[in-house]
């Protein structure tokens, strides 16, 4: 089983990126945590129960963690952006037999949570981030509290459409997720307690 598990805000601070959400959404992000193998740090709301979203930024008083880091922070600039969409399968490892472009799996632990994501050597996804990053929970996921948050489309802008289209039509069945033509941009639609709502 392979379904929609979360999308990434990629900011060049925590403080930067939650102040984004809040503008386009009218939402304060809940609490986070460290990723000490990555040395990053993030914050998690819920879109619904069992999908969420995520604000995440390079953490300042962590040590470098000697690789390149997930979702090309290394290299991120300018203002905070979805930079990248994850998916939950039961199997990863037959996943990146299939789809070894999504890079190698790494295990990792906070609190009482458990998963392995694949992440890629130079921890530059394929497709500028339009193609998922790829996560197997092994402990029970997170379930969020219902603030009224739900993802109604996302749709992914690429030059390659067609080539992503068919990758994606393979790996994945959701109908809000749709491919365009385009600069490279992910755009969610999201509706709130105050509407829809569109984040970038």
């Amino acid at each position: 089983m392979i379904v929609f598990d979360h999308l990434a805000v990629s900011a060049a601070t925590l403080e930067v990126g939650i102040d984004h959400v809040d503008r386009a959404l009218g939402h304060r992000m809940g609490p986070g945590g460290e990723h000490a193998q990555m040395g990053t740090h993030n914050r998690l709301s819920g879109l619904g129960t069992s999908e969420y979203l995520e604000v995440i930024a390079i953490d300042p008083d962590a040590p470098p963690p000697g690789r390149p880091r997930w979702f090309d922070l290394d290299r991120r600039s300018g203002p905070p952006r979805i930079g990248n969409w994850i998916v939950r399968t039961d199997d990863l490892d037959a996943l990146l037999r299939r789809y070894p472009e999504a890079g190698i799996p790494i295990t990792l632990a906070r609190g009482a949570y458990r998963w392995r994501m694949a992440v890629p050597a130079d921890g530059i996804l394929p497709y500028g981030g339009c193609f998922p990053a790829l996560i197997e929970w092994v402990s029970p996921p997170p379930v969020f509290a219902d603030e009224g948050l739900r993802l109604i489309a996302l749709t992914l802008q690429h030059p390659e459409a067609n080539a992503l289209a068919g990758i994606l039509s393979e790996l994945l069945d959701d109908p809000r997720v749709g491919v365009e033509p385009g600069r490279t941009r992910i755009t969610a639609a999201i509706d709130t307690p105050r509407g829809l709502r569109t984040l970038t």
